[in-house]
């Protein structure tokens, strides 16, 4: 008996559809879900466009977000300052204290100049500020002698004029004196720093005549070791000899700290006696 033939199953060629079906279906669903996303709330642009042009029309917001109508005509509402504890009273007292000791030290300045107006415009005096207070530079071919610390009579007037304007202040007084680098060997002065020296001392002697309180001068002999310019030429040497008059505020400020904190509480580190 002959065996029947098994019929062969019939390939399904169609069966990509299904997967393309569902590929399908999701795609929509994902631009279904990016549109809605993107979908603008008609409302809430609504609300945020009115509170745009009432915020750039005569309305302002009030504090708790409803808009505010300004009524034409009507005196402007001026804005109170807000206080702000940004300076303490004794730090304001300072500033003030700083501001007055500078146009004290301008007014100073002013009259010395007008006192050696000449001797400025012959170039023998310089008056420089600096952060410190006001210099007066003075070349010494006007105060003294060669290799002598005794004052000449002519300079003397000029010194006077200076002791009478710093007599009527409270600023402390630094005298310094200069010289250039050639040597001296005398009996009375064995180098400079002793002739810079007691040059300083003269001038100091001379303002504490004057009515300048002593507690205030203070002299310095730097010799040779200041230099303002070369001393190679015959120049620059004489611009080297000269005796520098220090007005310090500086000073001062730190000696009115010094005497605050020391009411306070006793303080090691501003240097009070």
């Amino acid at each position: 008996m002959a065996r029947k033939r098994r019929e062969e199953e019939h390939e399904n060629h169609e069966r990509w559809l299904v997967s393309y079906a569902d590929f399908i279906t999701l795609l929509f669903a994902f631009f279904v879900v990016m549109y809605a996303i993107s979908s603008v709330n008609e409302g809430k642009y609504k609300v945020l466009s009115n509170s745009l042009t009432n915020a750039f029309k005569n309305t302002t917001g009030a504090p708790g977000g409803q808009p505010m109508a300004v009524i034409e005509g009507a005196p402007p509402v001026t804005a109170k300052p807000m206080f702000k504890p940004d300076k303490l009273p004794e730090q304001a007292k300072a500033e003030e204290k700083k501001v007055q000791e500078r146009q004290k030290m301008k007014s100073v300045a002013n009259n010395i100049m007008d006192a050696l107006q000449p001797l400025v415009a012959q170039g023998k005096v310089r008056l420089l500020e600096t952060s410190r207070g006001v210099t007066i530079e003075i070349n010494d071919s006007i105060l003294f002698p060669a290799g002598q610390s005794r004052l000449q009579p002519a300079s003397s007037s000029a010194m006077g004029a200076i002791a009478q304007v710093l007599a009527s202040t409270d600023f402390p007084i630094t005298i310094e004196g200069h010289t250039d680098n050639v040597p001296i060997a005398t009996p009375q002065f064995p180098s400079n720093w002793e002739l810079s020296a007691m040059r300083a001392t003269t001038v100091l002697r001379l303002f504490n005549d004057s009515g300048v309180g002593a507690e205030r001068l203070t002299a310095i002999g730097y010799g040779e070791t200041r230099p303002l310019e070369t001393n190679t030429t015959v120049e620059g040497r004489a611009r080297n000899r000269r005796v520098s008059i220090l007005i310090d505020s500086t000073a001062l400020r730190n000696q009115l700290k010094c005497r605050t904190s020391w009411r306070v509480k006793p303080s090691l580190q501003c240097g009070c006696p």
